[in-house]
């Protein structure tokens, strides 16, 4: 499809076009405003259609019209399916599909649907990989902020013992959808929005495998975090088990945990369809030349997550429709006086979350690979074993889940093996970090770069929440922690000072290239050393009191860890407030910045030897890569020949990083 695309483009065919004729020619206000009165009005239908198939339903069954237990209200449980089906119905997403599907003549491709002139096209259903990515990257991040905003709330609350703000309820109800909006519609999507601008741009191809199955896939994940945000206007407020959800609590849980298990369904759909574009396009539509030793490690990253993906967000899908059929149908998967399994619940979870949490890594991973090798001017220490070091930690991921449930009453026997595996898991890890202090080992490090700073914090800052997770692997330290704030500042330090700080790497790192424009340096300088120290300030004596014994998820807590939680609180919202001056840098560079040229960091790989930002198409010829894309200082190396430069190979290159030899 995206082959077809090239060639059909002005760019591969060098022919005159009217405005009409060119792709990505943008749409009018006029059209935009149809688009999204065809979609509300398909959203009211779906939500009529749902209501109407419940009420009908019920009438076949005898049933009463309306069903208002706590844990069923089957007319607001179906709608909230069928609405954002007829939301996306209505705005085109099934436009092309439905044709074939019925018989009817396909609408020849016109790339109307492809590329971006104006902000009106970043509103619309757009096949453009590029315009996707950045869809993904602001609307992640709105929901970032709101996720940001919540934790703030929760910090006020415990910034002091007592009732602060919010009840017990309240407060559940706060962490609980803080943490899925991080999870589900931040830390995860984003990652694939940053690899959707730059992973095609890297291989040498034209756009992703499947467009429009790549626009569907964004444009599901905003109705995900809907979901979860509307679940505060239920009767008996927001679900508030926790982003676990462990069931048999969830299954008695008032309406607004449906929320929760509908929009674990619509992120998961989206994952799922944003991997398997990924592995498709990774392995069918490299650039002639592009053998799998030559990819870049943002490529070999997304390749392995994506594997993780499609294997394990299955899981977390099929239990979710489990606690769903529970609630509504009186199922009882989960309810031990019927027979049911509760710790399945948490074995099929862990399947999938465990893995989850490498979801949230592995492309960081990538990232910093990339940052480090650029800004340090060397090839990247271990290539190979770097990506062999990811493949080995998909693997390993799927041997380690149950040692979240050392406490959970599991099997006895099965403590001491999933403690083995979840000390192994180390070792490839340990394998990167090596490497990538390998790479620093002698070279030129430049930080003037904000990415660059990030990088390096990042590495830091992981190695010291991997060392906690070390600890929390021994059977006697995590039954001595578990449920306290030391897991809290753990899975922070991993995930924030991990995942989110390659995530602000990757930000900075491509910026110039989604933009085409500079970011202001000092006011990336200010946002680094404010996260860091906002991190840092906020859970490292989270270890503390949790080793001391202060539970987490609780709204009140002993006087004696008052003080502490008043410094935690603190920090937290210096941490929260610096991320404006983030935003401001974003937005005002992005207008007014100064234009980048299409290299300024002077890197190898394929997407900065194009413009910045790229044509529509991406190149006027399909690259031919003849080498690694880490090559630095090693004379006469090149890792592609773009169009006008020539076919031969410049005399005296030699691959030596990533070579096919």
């Amino acid at each position: 499809m995206a082959d077809s695309a090239l060639q059909g483009s002005p760019a591969a065919t060098g022919s005159a076009t009217t405005d009409l004729e060119t792709p990505g020619f943008g749409i009018s206000g006029d059209q935009l405003l149809r688009k999204w009165l065809r979609g509300i009005a398909g959203g009211i239908l779906g939500v009529a259609f749902g209501v109407a198939l419940v009420v009908g339903l019920r009438a076949i069954s005898g049933l009463g019209a309306w069903q208002t237990e706590q844990t069923g209200y089957p007319h607001i449980i179906v709608p909230l399916f069928t609405a954002p089906l007829g939301f996306l119905l209505g705005f085109g997403a099934f436009d092309y599909w439905l044709r074939w599907a019925v018989g009817m003549p396909t609408v020849p491709e016109d790339h109307s649907q492809h590329g971006a002139t104006s902000w009106r096209d970043y509103f619309r259903f757009n096949t453009d990989h590029k315009v996707i990515g950045i869809q993904y990257i602001v609307t992640t991040f709105f929901f970032f902020f709101v996720g940001g905003l919540m934790a703030m709330l929760i910090r006020a609350e415990l910034a002091q013992p007592g009732a602060q703000i919010v009840d017990a309820a309240g407060y559940n109800s706060l962490f609980s959808t803080h943490a899925v909006l991080m999870i589900f519609v931040f830390v995860i999507p984003v990652f694939a929005g940053i690899a959707n601008y730059v992973l095609p741009l890297m291989i040498g191809a034209p756009d992703m495998a499947f467009p429009r199955l790549n626009a569907l896939s964004f444009w599901m994940l905003p109705l995900a975090g809907i979901l979860f945000i509307g679940s505060f206007l239920c009767p008996g407020g927001a679900f508030d088990a926790g982003w676990t959800g462990y069931a048999p609590l969830s299954t008695g849980a008032p309406l607004g945990q449906s929320f929760f298990n509908l929009g674990v369904q619509f992120a998961g759909a989206s994952s799922i369809a944003t991997a398997l574009n990924f592995l498709v396009t990774i392995i069918t539509m490299r650039a002639p030349g592009m053998t799998f030793w030559r990819m870049p490690l943002l490529v070999w990253a997304n390749l392995s997550t994506s594997l993780l993906v499609v294997a394990a967000t299955p899981f977390i899908a099929g239990v979710q429709f489990m606690v769903l059929l529970d609630r509504a149908l009186h199922t009882n998967f989960f309810d031990f006086a019927a027979g049911g399994d509760v710790i399945s619940y948490q074995h099929i979870f862990w399947f999938y979350s465990h893995p989850a949490v490498y979801i949230m890594m592995l492309p960081g991973f990538g990232i910093v690979s990339e940052v480090i090798s650029t800004h340090a001017r060397k090839p990247i220490f271990g290539y190979r074993l770097m990506a062999l070091a990811l493949i080995g930690i998909v693997v390993l991921s799927y041997s380690v889940w149950a040692h979240h449930m050392f406490v959970a009453g599991m099997f006895s026997w099965l403590r001491v093996p999933m403690m083995l595996t979840t000390l192994l898991i180390a070792v490839p890890t340990g394998i990167k970090i090596f490497s990538w202090l390998g790479t620093l080992y002698f070279g030129k490090i430049h930080t003037y770069s904000t990415a660059m700073l990030f990088a390096l914090a990042f590495i830091v800052t992981f190695t010291i929440g991997g060392i906690s997770g070390v600890m929390l692997g021994m059977v006697p330290i995590d039954i001595h922690v578990s449920d306290t704030y030391f897991i809290v500042a753990h899975i922070h330090f991993v995930l924030f000072g991990g995942s989110v700080f390659t995530i602000f790497a990757g930000v900075y790192h491509w910026f110039p290239k989604m933009t085409g424009r500079m970011y202001d340096e000092k006011l990336g300088r200010v946002h680094f050393w404010g996260t860091l120290v906002g991190t840092w300030g906020t859970f490292i004596p989270m270890h503390w009191v949790g080793m001391d014994g202060m539970p987490r998820r609780v709204a009140d807590y002993a006087a004696q860890f008052g003080n502490w939680n008043l410094l935690i609180s603190c920090f937290a919202f210096m941490l929260g407030a610096i991320q404006l001056v983030f935003v401001y840098n974003m937005v005002v560079s992005w207008r007014f910045g100064p234009k980048a040229d299409g290299n300024p960091w002077r890197a190898n790989s394929i997407e900065w030897q194009v413009s910045s930002p790229p044509p529509i198409f991406n190149f006027d010829e399909i690259p031919r890569v003849v080498g690694g894309p880490y090559e630095y200082g090693i004379p006469g190396a090149k890792h592609a020949i773009m169009a006008g430069e020539g076919a031969e190979v410049p005399a005296g290159e030699k691959s030596v990083v990533g070579s096919s030899s």
